[in-house]
């Protein structure tokens, strides 16, 4: 398996060269991927992909720690920011989708050491999600057969992940599309059973539920505190509504995939999210047994707990089967895009240059090796539990997303001085953020405001540990952007400085095309019925 710098890829042109390999290598990007993601893959990346068992699990410490009402008000506020966010990241990736994406853009926009502070801020949260996704899917394993040990099931899933992702971009996207299909299908049927519940129409339930938690125990359980204690938790779970701009690259048709998959974004938040966060508090009670600090992983799924106490108590093992299938998707996920990350990074020379190489189809194996490596941080479960391991991922990883979004909205305030300042009206582009330039001030200045007192709670009483654990990341950025700015000289562009026009790349399939299906690569006739009906959807 040969592997090669994406800067100066094999020599296809020889004669025995085949006209599929040929058409491959139209398909293969400069940077070295291949363009294989469709766009009802990107599409629904937006819509469920990445979606865990963070939002399955991790929300029942959320609710223990806050209540009902600081779920709804915390998942509120992080899904407001997150819009202008992906609004800001929408209009630069829709023009340049180039490796890297936001990394690349800061390069461009602002300066190269903020970019290689932001991309090592990003790898690190996938670092830490993927280590959450190995805590848990193990965890859920030694729930069912705790005849192999925890180790043991780590190593099977880091080898079967690590396989599944050299099969290439498109064994991804196809994965990610259909699993992505279950999340949305499990979640809808939980909010059905949520409805059915709350309005007594259980069979065998003698009296109806309403919304008796909201009551007793009641919508808050630590005030103030437990809201900015959600804050932490959303920000991890909502980690991902920006992950289109990083398959951007890979992607066949951009300009269309692109701003599709934005919008795609504002229906994740609120049905995804925001009805997690309604139909979980209106299920489970803050203070149930078992949904802090429960031994197992299951025990602490809000879900779990609401069916148990439903009647049904074999409900767990539905419950994880379903964790299970969300696992598969976001560890799969988060690999990816780590590693891409870690590859499009390693080609500017923000990392070690070995890790910027792909081999024949496309595939940054090294990368993929060194994203997946940083999975061991879930064996902190052998000695901590599963609960304390995956507090002290999201708390270590919370604050970093702030980071990044803050610095994504900062790059496009960036682009648009410089697309003003070169004569060019917003009508050139292709896609506009909603409300510039307030949205994007907005998202600059709350993501600030929430990674500054994200951790105020360990102030009061004082826990050394969990303050450097919610803090530790946040003066890592400044060492990292002064310590390359010193090293390296790097300057803050000036707007009239800034090259407007590198980095824009055409679609490989026309707009008819698309409209009558995606790049006709199957007739339409050979085509399964779920392609035919998803493309006439």
């Amino acid at each position: 398996m040969a592997l090669y710098d994406s800067k100066s890829p094999p020599d296809r042109t020889s004669p025995t060269t085949s006209d599929n390999n040929d058409e491959d290598f139209q398909r293969m990007d400069p940077s070295g991927v291949k363009r294989g993601l469709k766009t009802r893959h990107l599409s629904m990346m937006a819509l469920a992909g990445i979606i865990g068992p963070g939002i399955l699990v991790g929300t029942g410490g959320a609710l223990a720690n806050g209540g009902p009402a600081s779920l709804l008000i915390g998942f509120g506020i992080v899904g407001i920011i997150s819009f202008s966010v992906t609004q800001s990241l929408g209009e630069m990736t829709t023009l340049y989708p180039t490796g890297g994406a936001f990394v690349t853009l800061s390069d461009r926009f602002v300066d190269k050491a903020f970019a290689v502070a932001v991309g090592w801020q990003y790898w690190l949260v996938w670092a830490c999600v993927l280590a959450n996704e190995y805590n848990v899917i193990s965890s859920v394993m030694v729930f069912w057969s705790p005849k192999v040990p925890l180790w043991g099931y780590f190593l099977i899933f880091w080898f079967a992940f690590m396989g599944f992702q050299m099969l290439g971009v498109e064994s991804f996207g196809e994965a990610e599309f259909w699993l992505a299909l279950i999340k949305i299908a499990g979640l809808c049927a939980y909010f059905i059973f949520a409805i059915i519940y709350a309005s007594g129409g259980l069979i065998g339930q003698k009296e109806t539920l309403g919304f008796r938690y909201w009551h007793d125990p009641g919508p808050f359980s630590n005030g103030f505190r437990g809201v900015a204690t959600v804050f932490v938790f959303a920000s991890t779970f909502y980690a991902g509504v920006e992950a289109v701009a990083v398959a951007a690259t890979e992607t066949r048709n951009p300009s269309v995939a692109v701003p599709l998959a934005i919008k795609q974004v504002i229906g994740r938040i609120i049905f995804v999210y925001m009805g997690v966060a309604f139909f979980f508090g209106l299920t489970c009670p803050w203070n149930a047994d078992g949904l802090a600090n429960g031994a197992s992983r299951a025990l602490k799924s809000p879900m779990t707990i609401a069916i148990q106490t439903a009647g049904w108590e074999g409900g767990v093992h539905l419950i994880n089967a379903f964790i299970f299938i969300t696992v598969l998707s976001a560890a799969n996920s988060s690999i990816y895009i780590g590693s891409r990350t870690i590859l499009f990074m390693a080609q500017e020379k923000m990392a070690p240059r070995f890790l910027g190489k792909t081999n024949g189809r496309g595939v940054p194996v090294y990368a993929i090796i060194f994203t997946n490596l940083f999975g061991v941080l879930s064996m902190m479960n052998v000695s901590t539990g599963g609960g304390k391991a995956y507090s002290y991922i999201i708390n270590l990883s919370g604050v970093s997303i702030f980071i990044v979004w803050g610095a994504i909205s900062f790059t496009h305030i960036r682009f648009r001085k410089a697309w003003c300042a070169q004569g060019r009206t917003a009508d050139q582009l292709p896609f506009k953020s909603f409300a510039y330039p307030w949205n994007a001030y907005f998202g600059v200045f709350a993501n600030i405001f929430l990674a500054t007192v994200q951790g105020w709670t360990t102030l009061s009483p004082f826990d050394a540990g969990l303050f450097v654990d919610a803090y530790i990341l946040l003066p890592l950025f400044g060492i990292i952007y002064f310590g390359y700015k010193f090293w390296f000289k790097t300057r803050f562009w000036r707007s009239h400085e800034i090259d407007l026009d590198a980095g824009r790349r055409k679609d490989l399939d026309t707009r008819e095309e698309l409209l009558h299906g995606e790049a006709r690569e199957e007739p339409q006739a050979k085509q399964s019925f779920p392609k035919r009906l998803w493309a006439k959807l």
